[in-house]
């Protein structure tokens, strides 16, 4: 789904390689209240920066939780919707509000169908080891 895709950029026309790279509490790199997702956009790191009250609300409205997995395809949704709409403008790190995370992630929960049906995240880098 979000964590390994192509999309074209709307200024350039440029075919963009967006890839999940890791997920990374924000609190202990840079003491903020959020979960950094950062992907590999073409040779390029791009974090988004999810606050940590989604998941607040998120269990509050719903009883559910945001695993990584989850976190990792909103952002990517997110990440995607940048570029296509013209939002992504080289920057480094977005920031999504709180709504913002749970109507991307309503949107991926309804394309999946169940958390069950997510990709399973695989670290890509060139020191990623095959899990059994």
């Amino acid at each position: 789904m979000y964590e390994d895709f192509h999309v074209t950029d709307r200024w350039t026309g440029e075919d963009l390689h967006c890839r999940w790279v890791a997920n990374v509490v924000a609190i202990a790199t840079r003491h903020a209240d959020a979960v950094d997702i950062r992907f590999d956009v073409s040779g390029r790191p791009v974090w988004i920066a999810m606050p940590c009250h989604a998941w607040v609300e998120q269990k509050k409205r719903t009883g559910n939780v945001i695993t990584d997995a989850l976190a990792a395809q909103v952002a990517g949704r997110y990440l995607k919707q940048a570029v296509e709409s013209g939002y992504d403008n080289g920057r480094e790190m977005y920031t999504m509000s709180v709504e913002e995370v749970l109507d991307h992630l309503a949107v991926v929960l309804h394309e999946a169908g169940h958390t069950s049906k997510l990709p399973t995240l695989m670290p890509t880098g060139d020191d990623a080891q095959p899990q059994p």
